[in-house]
């Protein structure tokens, strides 16, 4: 019986590597509403990281006063704001005859003009044009785009069957998110979606009367916490059933929301994403705990290199996230920089903008865009798909710090590194062109830097080879004068083998908590505690292909040793969680690992073939089954040091995932196992 399931499950496999290893295939993963489950959520899936760049637009019925920015609704029922004087100047008293929601219903304002948030399609004579909206985020480069769904005031841009405040049953009568999502997914981006409406009912309304109204304490968020936190979840529900979102963004006041609504959506989430067969991101800034979502700075970032993946979100404004008479721009310069300076230090930014309540996107800010698009199709390579090197740059310029802390211009000075995923490659961007046209790298001076691997220097805008040389003072980089740009330019370092990986060490599990990244080398106890890792305090590790880490639990590479070549997100289940004293960092493109050296076990410990049913059940669903094979299929004929390799799915420890590791899913098939 077992050699016809053998039989059977080959014939399947070599059908599966045939046809569907070039997807991504889902592991059956059913994730529960507790942390432990959720926390096991890839936070920043491969595609985000590669993506660095999007775009999302604050845009609603705030922006029809067009005054103070987009808490309009709020301070128009403090008497104490300028809002509130506006509002009596131009519509009427809000406590009385002119409340919020006739900007949502429309009436006339003390002009005679009729006054509602109803933006037109082009199509029907308007100037809305969601199409052209898409095609400018994917000129200025961005890879993912979106709308803010619904902000603080209560009103769902989507067709909403849990809050009828929405912009298919009144103001514009159209479902705005579904033509968001259609039109920004035709330019083959992903898709967000911003919501903010957890602060709807904690705090944001807090000067507006009660309301009797049922519909309207809704809109006013005053039907009681425990409607409201349902009413919270049923939104975030509705929009993933309906629009798929590759990201939801939230704003702040998570915390204000009982755990187990938090919990209930992010497992709903991730299940769903499961059922569609993609990776998807949750952010926050508050409420999460930075595991399985992505950590949000408002208008920041963190001053230098940050471990795990973040994200910020920034506007082209400092004075409003949404469209303001007379509103002013940061400069072009600064947001480019600024993007630069982010993804240099392990983040993505998300970027602002804001339309007229019309539809219409103004000129200068559609000239921000296509200034970074037009930058970033020149030096794009440095950018996208990159990852942050051992050291984020050099320079002056500060940048960075937290959050709210305003983009800056760099200097000629200013350097900033990127690397690729292959590490043979090392980005340096000057945010500023040398008056000599020599770019000089201090960072990689003599001593600190081996020149005898780089293998050439291009100028990537189409620069060709450029001529150096290295001393004491740095690597210098002749530029092309007739390529000069001010705002900013960039060059690849290219190298023999893989000469920039650096394993980065955590001290929690799931590559969380303080981290430090170490150069190729050998590290005592006291110079792991000089780099920032005390003794015994190391629980994870990223370890990119072509490094091999030996982690020894005694001082000068004694005791016990563990061999990591790929990421581990648990020391725990390894059995060498917070006992790192020494370790060495092997460049495997210099030094190659014997093919016999054993992975993630201790040298006392033989490799031998797994016995237990619950290794084999790699996908941890309770099941020995296909859905393990499938597992196997997207990584088949990968090797221990490469990309696809997967520790957990090299069931005999040998170094290759092939037939040896379906045999043994073979012979414990339908098994069920308690991998719980």
């Amino acid at each position: 019986m077992k050699k016809r399931i053998l039989a059977i499950m080959v014939s399947l496999l070599l059908l599966l590597v045939s046809i569907c290893a070039p997807v991504t295939t889902k592991a059956a993963t059913t994730y529960q509403a507790t942390w432990a489950s959720v926390d096991t959520h890839t936070a920043s899936p491969e595609w985000f990281q590669d993506a660095k760049f999007g775009i999302y637009f604050h845009w609603g019925v705030f922006s029809v006063p067009a005054f103070g920015d987009e808490w309009y609704p709020r301070w128009m029922y403090n008497k104490d704001r300028n809002e509130y004087k506006n509002q009596l100047s131009k519509y009427g008293d809000p406590f009385s005859n002119w409340p919020y929601q006739n900007f949502i219903n429309g009436a006339n304002n003390k002009s005679g003009q009729w006054t509602q948030f109803a933006p037109k399609l082009v199509s029907a004579g308007g100037k809305f044009d969601p199409d052209a909206w898409a095609q400018l985020f994917a000129d200025a480069g961005a890879k993912f785009a979106g709308n803010v769904a619904e902000h603080h005031d209560g009103f769902s841009m989507w067709d909403s069957k849990v809050n009828e405040w929405n912009s298919v049953a009144k103001g514009p009568k159209l479902d705005l998110s579904g033509l968001f999502a259609k039109a920004i997914r035709a330019k083959n981006l992903k898709y967000l979606m911003s919501m903010h409406h957890a602060f709807n009912f904690t705090g944001f309304y807090e000067y507006v009367p009660a309301q009797s109204d049922v519909s309207l304490k809704k809109l006013y968020g005053q039907l009681g916490q425990s409607a409201e936190e349902q009413l919270w979840y049923d939104k975030l529900k509705e929009i993933i059933d309906n629009y798929q979102p590759d990201i939801i963004w939230e704003d702040f006041n998570l915390g204000k929301i009982s755990e187990a609504q938090r919990l209930k959506f992010l497992s709903y989430y991730y299940n769903k994403a499961n059922e569609w067969g993609k990776d998807v991101v949750a952010t926050y800034k508050d409420g999460f705990d930075n595991k399985g979502e992505v950590l949000d700075y408002e208008r920041g970032g963190p001053g230098g290199l940050s471990y795990p993946y973040w994200l910020t979100d920034d506007s082209i404004s400092s004075s409003s996230w949404c469209y303001t008479q007379g509103i002013g721009y940061y400069s072009t310069k600064s947001m480019i920089h600024s993007l630069i300076d982010r993804v240099s230090k392990n983040g993505n930014l998300l970027l602002n903008i804001m339309p007229m309540a019309d539809g219409t996107i103004p000129q200068a800010q559609k000239d921000i865009l296509l200034g970074m698009g037009s930058w970033l199709k020149k030096y794009g390579e440095a950018i996208y798909s990159t990852r942050a090197w051992n050291t984020y740059g050099e320079g002056p310029t500060k940048m960075g710090g937290g959050s709210f802390t305003a983009p800056k211009e760099g200097t000629a000075q200013d350097i900033r590194f990127t690397r690729n995923k292959a590490n043979n490659a090392l980005y340096a961007i000057g945010l500023g062109w040398p008056s000599n046209n020599q770019m000089v790298i201090t960072t990689l001076k003599s001593g600190a830097f081996d020149a005898s691997k780089i293998t050439g220097i291009t100028f990537l805008n189409g620069g060709g080879s450029c001529t150096w040389s290295q001393d004491s003072t740095g690597l210098k980089i002749n530029l092309p004068a007739n390529l000069a740009d001010n705002m900013g330019y960039a060059v690849k370092i290219s190298l023999s083998g893989a000469e920039l990986a650096s394993a980065t060490f955590y001290q929690d599990y799931d590559f969380a908590g303080t981290s430090v990244a170490l150069k190729p080398g050998n590290y005592t106890t006291a110079q792991l505690s000089a780099a920032g890792i005390p003794n015994n305090s190391v629980s994870s590790i990223k370890a990119p292909s072509g490094l091999s880490v030996e982690v020894y639990d005694g001082d000068n590479f004694s005791g016990t040793k563990w061999t990591f070549t790929s990421d581990n997100s648990n020391f725990g289940s390894a059995g060498c969680n917070d006992v790192m004293s020494s370790v060495k960092i092997i460049n495997n493109a210099s030094s190659p690992t014997p093919t016999n050296t054993p992975t993630m076990k201790p040298t006392s410990t033989p490799t031998a073939t797994p016995t237990s049913a619950i290794s084999i059940d790699i996908n941890h669903d309770g099941a020995i089954n296909m859905a393990d094979i499938v597992l196997i299929a997207n990584v088949f004929n990968s090797v221990r040091g490469d990309g696809k390799y997967i520790l957990a799915y090299d069931l005999n420890s040998d170094g290759v995932i092939n037939m040896a590791d379906v045999i043994i899913i073979a012979s414990k098939f339908n098994t069920v196992v308690n991998s719980k």
